[in-house]
């Protein structure tokens, strides 16, 4: 998975813009809405790929803020770097969601785009994403679902097992780009089983949010506050 990611690093934007008919930026901009996050305020993409949720939390936290984005595969970090510019507060760094080089509580919000489900150990990347949250803190992902609508769904299988895969491959030149997608979107759990797996971390309110008839969801965790904390 790391190879792949690496792969496609300088193409990535563009089969994301392409494969989603450019809503994936709707999509980012709810995500990061939902944080929370004001200005003065520390926050943390994870899976951040080549930066775009990272640079929506940057606008929210300044002045005066902090964002970091991680990722595993060094290009995408690369290539975010260079989007970021230089942008003070905002940093990228190589690392693992299953175990953050980041220390605990220092971030009022994290979110993952469409990251989480590329994980070996979910359940150990979820602890580590309530680490490093403050108490209060919110954490917010952002990934797939299944479509409610038993037509749009058919619709949405034929599109992600035949376009997806055919177009990725074309625009990414790797034979086996996005051939992982459909399968893996597929095996994730769905609107009712992934709160669940937020709960066994630790996060006993999540709220869902369906976009794009169900095909997209943000998932919105918070992290209890001490007893005695407003």
């Amino acid at each position: 998975m790391r190879a792949l990611f690496s792969h496609i690093a300088r193409r990535y934007d563009l089969l994301n813009g392409l494969l989603s008919l450019g809503l994936h930026r709707r999509w980012k901009r709810f995500a990061a809405a939902c944080t929370g996050l004001a200005p003065g305020s520390a926050g943390l993409d994870v899976c951040c790929g080549t930066g775009d949720l990272a640079l929506l939390l940057w606008e929210r936290v300044r002045p005066g803020g902090r964002v970091v984005g991680v990722d595993f595969a060094g290009p995408m970090v690369e290539v975010a770097r260079e989007r970021a510019g230089g942008r003070e507060g905002l940093w990228f760094v190589q690392g693992d969601a299953e175990s953050l080089p980041l220390l605990d509580e220092a971030f009022d919000a994290a979110t993952v785009g469409f990251g989480i489900r590329n994980v070996a150990d979910l359940d150990r990347a979820l602890r580590e994403l309530y680490r490093i949250l403050r108490p209060g803190g919110r954490l917010v992902i952002l990934e797939f679902g299944r479509p409610r609508n038993v037509l749009f769904r058919a619709l949405y299988d034929l599109y992600s097992f035949t376009v997806i895969p055919w177009l990725g491959r074309r625009i990414s030149r790797h034979p086996d780009a996005y051939l992982y997608l459909p399968v893996s979107i597929r095996a994730w759990p769905d609107q009712a089983a992934f709160p669940e797996c937020l709960r066994r971390a630790g996060f006993p309110s999540v709220q869902v949010h369906d976009l794009a008839g169900g095909a997209v969801v943000v998932y919105v965790a918070c992290k209890p506050r001490r007893e005695g904390e407003g």
